[in-house]
């Protein structure tokens, strides 16, 4: 069965470590595998990160509580919508 995707644009620095630890310490290994979290692209202080749509929420609460200062400006099914 196919997942349904959502792309988050997360603003912060170093985030491809950041993003992972702050997964992994709020939900877990479990989490982080039903997450299914990838990058699409990254610069020096923007990615855009792609989730199952069912852990978009936590997701969002991870980044939320990590002592890194992270915030998803935008949350998107489209990478098309995300860019605009």
């Amino acid at each position: 069965m196919k997942e349904n995707k959502r792309y988050l644009l997360v603003k912060g620095r170093n985030l491809k470590e950041n993003v992972e630890k702050a997964i992994l310490e709020f939900v877990g290994v479990l989490g982080m595998s039903k997450a299914g979290l990838s990058f699409i692209s990254s610069s020096k202080d923007n990615a855009i990160v792609c989730v199952n749509r069912e852990a978009v929420d936590s997701v969002r609460a991870s980044l939320a509580v990590y002592r890194e200062k992270m915030e998803v400006l935008k949350v998107s099914g489209t990478l098309k919508g995300l860019r605009e």
